[in-house]
């Protein structure tokens, strides 16, 4: 008949290994007993031929009363001396075991049992530093930092769940309602019937775009296809490319392009699309009148691209998390263009791909804002040559 888990579990704590205190204080005890048995075996064979030459050196004759009570003296001293520090050194041995043994079983153990939460799912467990020399500190480093990614990477997927979870919701019930509705005869399909349908299903399709997007831009430093890119000619194209949008709502775009600037190593295409996204949302976050100004200058070995508006700009607790996935800053605004809130999220992935850095900066509410994008220049000449790209000329 086989065994339940409950009767198992005493054999197998039977069965289980000795701890690490068992374990040091063996190590010690194999140590001493080594210790012992050398200067035992030293002892008897070095030390009685030493002794009765020192003997007979004195004048004390072989087998005399004297060498017999000065040989059972030595023995004595020599079992005494050797059994005494024998005993002292176990003693100390034991002592310092038991210390070392319990300070480790302490830190080993507050990490099994952290392991333990984590494995469970409690992210937010953390261990103490043991004090105990580098290598344990930095296994207790190594852990927190583990459990400190872990908690947020499981933060995020909770998010990203809720927020797909969400915005599938809303078109999926609006069409949902219209078509019951249609097949009740309650409503028939009238052009603003159709408008509806057809507005809510763009909404899932643009949806579904951006995060195929979002996907493909955080996969994207493997799928670079960069070349030499013309700056100013790159500028212009992007400015004509949105300067109908920009008339329509009437805000000004200003594009300013230092002189001089030289060709830039990137992927065309999807640094165009870095652009775009940043125009786009400074134009749906700036109200009619206003302006945006797009500069491009360098900044020693970097190329910087600024995106200015002077629009609804963002209160100070939404900067850190402004890049995240699916966060808005004002989220019936965003909700009203349509944007889910992975534009900014796509642009900082896009950005990191081609090795720069994207930041944020406002003011607060209706000071408008700032965004920074700062991308490496061309790669050295020795990297073109392993390429086997060549470098134009400065401009």
């Amino acid at each position: 008949m086989a065994r339940t888990e409950e009767e198992l579990r005493p054999r197998r704590r039977m069965l289980r290994r000795p701890g690490i205190g068992l374990r040091l204080l063996a190590a010690q005890a194999i140590v001493l007993v080594a210790g012992a048995v050398t200067t035992s075996v030293v002892a008897a064979i070095v030390g009685p031929p030493l002794f009765h030459d020192h003997l007979h050196q004195a004048g004390i004759s072989a087998g005399s009363p004297e060498e017999m009570h000065a040989e059972e003296a030595y023995t004595y001293a020599t079992v005494i001396s050797i059994g005494g520090a024998l005993a002292v050194s176990a003693l100390a041995a034991l002592a310092v075991s038991w210390y070392i043994s319990r300070r480790l079983q302490r830190s080993v153990t507050e990490v099994a049992e952290a392991a333990s939460s984590v494995a469970e799912g409690h992210y937010d467990v953390r261990v103490s530093s043991p004090q105990l020399g580098d290598d344990f500190d930095a296994l207790a480093d190594a852990f927190n930092q583990m459990a400190s990614r872990l908690q947020t990477v499981e933060s995020t997927r909770q998010r990203l769940f809720s927020d797909l979870a969400h915005e599938i919701r809303t078109p999926v019930a609006v069409l949902e309602a219209y078509i019951e509705a249609l097949e009740d005869g309650v409503r028939t399909l009238t052009p603003q019937t159709a408008a509806m349908l057809r507005d809510q299903t763009r909404r899932l399709v643009r949806f579904s775009d951006d995060v195929a997007a979002l996907a493909k831009a955080e996969e994207s430093s493997a799928s670079m296809a960069c070349s030499f890119v013309d700056v100013p000619r790159l500028a212009h194209h992007c400015a004509a490319a949105a300067q109908e949008r920009f008339d329509s709502k009437n805000v000004t775009l200003a594009v300013r392009v230092a002189e001089g600037l030289p060709p830039l190593w990137a992927d065309e295409q999807r640094l165009a699309q870095v652009v775009g996204n940043l125009v786009d949302n400074a134009l749906r976050h700036t109200p009619a009148g206003g302006r945006v100004e797009v500069s491009w200058e360098r900044e020693g070995a970097e190329l910087a691209l600024r995106v200015a508006d002077n629009g609804a700009g963002i209160a100070a607790e939404h900067l850190p998390r402004l890049f995240e996935r699916f966060y808005r800053a004002d989220t019936a605004r965003d909700r009203e263009h349509g944007g889910a809130g992975i534009g900014l999220a796509i642009t900082r992935a896009l950005v990191e791909a081609h090795g720069g850095t994207i930041s944020v900066a406002s003011a607060g509410p209706g000071t408008g804002a700032t965004f920074t994008v700062t991308l490496p220049l061309a790669p050295a000449r020795d990297e073109l040559v392993a390429l086997g790209v060549a470098r134009p000329a400065a401009q």
